[in-house]
């Protein structure tokens, strides 16, 4: 029997390179699929609900919005039940900047989707998940929470702020008998790697070459997918509190070259 069965799956950010992936994976392993998207991207939520089918569902879901947050619950629980796995796997990337040189505006921007989406998110679910008699919730952060990068100080300081919420939820939650987790992606291959976060700008891509790392190739969105349905599984019924990190060695820096 497929692994998720009967359970609802909330995707936040499921249009992108990532939240495509695992909605087809979870969908795959039998879960009801509820993809939210933006505003500025439903109908490629649309399109990807109707091709997976009737278990399924394309929610407007800007992940700022309180109320937007309390909808995609109230429609996933009126088409299959309450949510019991939530994917706060939305994101976005600041242009290189310097602090001095980096606007208000854009820190306000970077931290409202990538830290209070998360934590709207938790708020909305925690409801359902306990009259569901238990969930979990992973939060999809980075490594980039693990060091300082220059540049890039909106992004880095959001993706620390998740390590934090992602700890302090577990506690809170456990006993409801939620879980809540998270995994921090090094690069991986998506369109927040290979396009520019500005018109004009570089992508990330053309910064990181992997040759010096034990693992040296970019990652996987499939490989983000394989942690996260492991952590959202029974397997992982002993597994809270937990941060998964999957960057192909770049953490720990070069690695030894072969045949030295």
């Amino acid at each position: 029997m497929p692994r998720f069965t009967g359970q609802t799956v909330l995707i936040t950010g499921g249009t992108g390179g990532l939240g495509e992936s695992h909605a087809r994976a979870y969908h795959a392993e039998g879960a009801n699929v509820v993809i939210g998207s933006s505003a500025g991207s439903p109908s490629k939520a649309t399109t990807l609900a109707a091709e997976l089918g009737e278990h399924a569902l394309a929610v407007q879901l800007d992940v700022t919005r309180e109320q937007d947050w309390t909808n995609a619950v109230a429609a996933a629980d009126r088409a299959f039940g309450p949510v019991t796995i939530l994917v706060n796997n939305a994101g976005v990337q600041n242009p290189a900047a310097t602090i001095e040189a980096t606007d208000a505006a854009v820190w306000d921007r970077t931290f409202a989707i990538n830290v209070t989406g998360q934590f709207l998110g938790i708020k909305a679910v925690t409801p359902a998940m306990r009259r569901a008699g238990g969930g979990v919730i992973v939060n999809i952060g980075s490594t980039m929470g693990y060091g300082g990068t220059a540049l890039y100080a909106p992004y880095v300081a959001s993706k620390w702020a998740i390590r934090g919420l992602t700890l302090s939820a577990a506690l809170e939650l456990g006993r409801d008998n939620i879980r809540v987790n998270a995994i921090h992606p090094g690069v991986i291959s998506t369109k927040l790697i290979h396009e520019p976060a500005v018109p004009g700008g570089r992508p990330i891509s053309d910064f990181y070459d992997p040759e010096p790392f034990a693992i040296p190739r970019l990652g996987d969105p499939a490989d983000v997918t394989a942690a996260l349905l492991y952590l959202t599984s029974p397997q992982a019924s002993f597994a809270t509190g937990t941060e998964l990190v999957l960057d192909g060695g770049l953490l720990l820096g070069p690695a030894l070259p072969a045949g030295v």
